[in-house]
């Protein structure tokens, strides 16, 4: 199999991978409070990237990119995975996951807006109205269609998806310049943030879980957390169309809606299908209009 094939198969293995964390958080809140989702699953992450980076051979890499970080990696340790994770488990514990799953897409959205001020990027008119598209899939999911009456399905639900997505657009564009090898980026992220994560997790109590909490978050540690980033930025190093398979990240979103409604046993309601086309239908159109889609 030649890189390019060998690119896709890496890339279609972590879409259908992710495409199953939705229905994970969900089920894994049956067991374990938010708090304590975000504890055992950030503690898997941590310890399966500690394993890449010594199996790699780049311990000494992992301790000199520590020290060249401690500027900026507490920070970014707070964002991502502290404050993220949080904020999504608690929206997943709030809302449906066919609701809080493309509500949390909309960070592509989110960041571009943010590009705007912090990178001072400049947002054209259609740029401008593919936004507008999606955040009218925002509002038909939080109002689960009913357009008119203006009442959101969970207001704390829905400030919960949509403050993950402005963090994970924080993270992003904060990150952008640190100049580290993925998987010793997220090793560093994962570090610094077991930092927070674990005095909030005793102030807030987390027991011990049961088998089924333990099995839950060594899933979303190891499945939404690490492996599969590793894998995602191997598939996009091995191909020479790098755009081309970065869009098969949209095919994570229906495949997700599947998997809720047939393992996590929710009703797919039409507002979901009909908010989900709109947010997707937005950021596809912006990117086509920035000519990303034809390369």
């Amino acid at each position: 199999m030649d890189s390019e094939g060998k690119a896709y198969l890496f890339a279609m293995a972590t879409v259908l991978m992710w495409s199953t964390v939705a229905t994970a958080f969900k089920l894994s809140l049956n067991y374990l409070t938010p708090v304590e989702l975000l504890l055992y699953s950030s503690l898997t992450s941590l310890l399966s990237l500690y394993l890449m980076v010594i199996l790699s051979g780049r311990w000494r890499d992992f301790l000199t990119a520590f020290r060249r970080s401690l500027r900026h990696a507490p920070l970014l340790g707070l964002l991502n995975p502290a404050l993220y994770y949080l904020a999504l488990f608690y929206a997943y514990s709030l809302l449906p996951a066919q609701e809080a799953q493309p509500l949390n897409q909309t960070w592509v959205i989110i960041m571009a807006i943010l590009s705007v001020f912090i990178l001072h990027q400049r947002l054209s008119f259609k740029g401008l109205l593919s936004i507008l598209i999606s955040f009218a899939g925002v509002y038909v999911i939080s109002v689960r269609g009913e357009v008119l009456s203006f009442h959101l399905s969970s207001p704390p639900g829905v400030v919960l998806a949509l403050s993950s997505a402005l963090i994970w657009s924080l993270y992003w564009l904060y990150s952008v310049r640190w100049e580290e090898s993925p998987t010793i980026k997220l090793s560093l992220n994962f570090t610094f943030g077991m930092m927070y994560v674990l005095p909030v997790s005793l102030i807030m109590g987390a027991g011990l879980p049961s088998e089924g909490g333990m099995v839950g978050g060594v899933y979303v540690g190891l499945v939404e957390m690490g492996v599969t980033y590793v894998l995602w930025l191997k598939a996009l190093t091995l191909s020479s169309r790098t755009s081309r398979v970065g869009h098969l990240i949209y095919l994570v979103p229906p495949l997700s809606l599947i998997l809720i409604h047939y393992v996590a046993g929710e009703e797919i309601y039409p507002s979901t299908l009909v908010g989900l086309a709109l947010i997707l239908g937005g950021i596809l159109l912006r990117r086509y209009w920035e000519g990303s889609l034809s390369s």
